[in-house]
């Protein structure tokens, strides 16, 4: 740590705290979270949960970039790219209603990040704006704060207390120890809904008024659209309220398009698997006008190498901060961009009908293949 420079403290939680310091070496300001619990071994580092995704996850620009770890004594910190704010300072801070265009793009790139994250066998559990981390000029976003982050294959039971509770699916309302990815889909839902009003969508002062307060907009559930949930609350003897959803979303965002309506609802559905995925969401209509590079487009980011003992580096790709290696990658960047500029011409009726990738017309793509959103 003697390379650092502790600047101040910009947050703290159950967890630990983070602070904002100075690489004295390259002048960079990082963000770097103490953990409040003790580790023995590296090995112990090694297996937490959080590294363990961190490292795996490390590839996306819409994800939280680790650069390193650093264990002195008993002590364990993680070394992060810094980023200015986080969404509920952001909207703390503006006091005025966002425009759709401004939702629009950060939430695609939140999306964007989600569905790397769940193809990569990770769901979050823990999304809420406090984790959604903004560049300074409000352009970019990333998804922060992965200590709660599961593996999909994982063997559940699941806890049951995850995700802030104004965020928290249903499903884990009603203590099912089995869910997946789509709690991280309702969680956006919220968000979504958040950032168009300024108002949390369901803002319970406990469990049973959170579910008060889902029934209360959404309506209640049935054994038609969820069955299993019906049989979660009989199993904790929970009796849904007797009350009518209102109806229509757009009563509570007047302002809010017909495409941006029918996200949330479809977002916030009752049975997790009548929710879409984060790879369906990035072709809903809500972001037509956004531009998305298929998987098979990708360029392909090499695997990190193996962690070994004592404080080390992440490789950080050609997102990373270190000169050097962003020279070298983007030598690398524009010789794939030239290589890939002549087949990808083949591949423009694909992206002129394919509701994923939306091209308009007379776009060029392949001369427009370097400005595009590449995850």
């Amino acid at each position: 740590m003697e390379k650092y420079k502790i600047i101040k403290e910009v947050g703290s939680g159950t967890f630990g705290s983070v602070y904002g310091a100075l690489n004295n070496q390259t002048g960079e300001i990082v963000a770097i979270k103490k953990l409040k619990k003790k580790y023995s071994s590296w090995e112990e580092c090694l297996n937490l949960r959080e590294v363990k995704s961190l490292r795996k996850l490390n590839h996306h620009p819409n994800i939280i970039k680790l650069k390193e770890i650093i264990q002195e004594y008993d002590i364990l910190y993680f070394v992060f790219e810094y980023m200015e704010c986080n969404l509920y300072q952001m909207m703390a801070e503006k006091g005025k209603i966002f425009s759709e265009s401004q939702v629009k793009n950060w939430c695609f790139q939140i999306f964007q990040g989600l569905s790397y994250m769940h193809q990569s066998g990770y769901f979050h559990r823990d999304l809420k704006p406090e984790n959604l981390l903004v560049s300074k000029d409000y352009k970019f976003i990333k998804i922060a704060d992965l200590g709660l982050a599961r593996e999909i294959n994982s063997n559940p039971p699941y806890t049951e207390y995850v995700s802030t509770r104004w965020y928290r699916a249903p499903e884990i309302l009603l203590r099912s120890e089995n869910y997946g990815s789509a709690v991280d889909m309702w969680a956006m839902g919220a968000i979504i809904f958040e950032l168009l009003t300024l108002r949390p969508l369901f803002p319970g002062l406990s469990e049973a008024d959170q579910i008060y307060r889902i029934c209360s907009v959404i309506g209640n559930p049935t054994e038609s659209n969820w069955a299993e949930g019906i049989k979660l609350a009989g199993k904790i003897n929970y009796l849904f309220p007797e009350v009518a959803g209102i109806g229509d979303l757009s009563i509570l965002i007047p302002r809010a398009s017909a495409e941006a309506i029918d996200l949330i609802k479809s977002l916030c559905s009752w049975n997790p698997n009548n929710r879409p995925t984060a790879s369906e969401v990035l072709g809903h209509p809500f972001f037509r006008s956004c531009y998305y590079i298929p998987p098979s487009l990708r360029m392909k980011t090499p695997p990190p190498p193996p962690l070994s003992a004592g404080t080390i580096t992440v490789p950080l790709g050609f997102h990373g901060v270190h000169a050097e290696r962003k020279l070298e990658m983007k030598k690398l960047y524009d010789e794939e961009i030239r290589n890939l500029k002549e087949p990808i011409k083949n591949f423009a009726p694909f992206f002129a009908n394919n509701h994923i990738g939306r091209v308009p017309p007379g776009f060029d793509l392949a001369e427009n293949l370097g400005n595009l959103t590449i995850i």
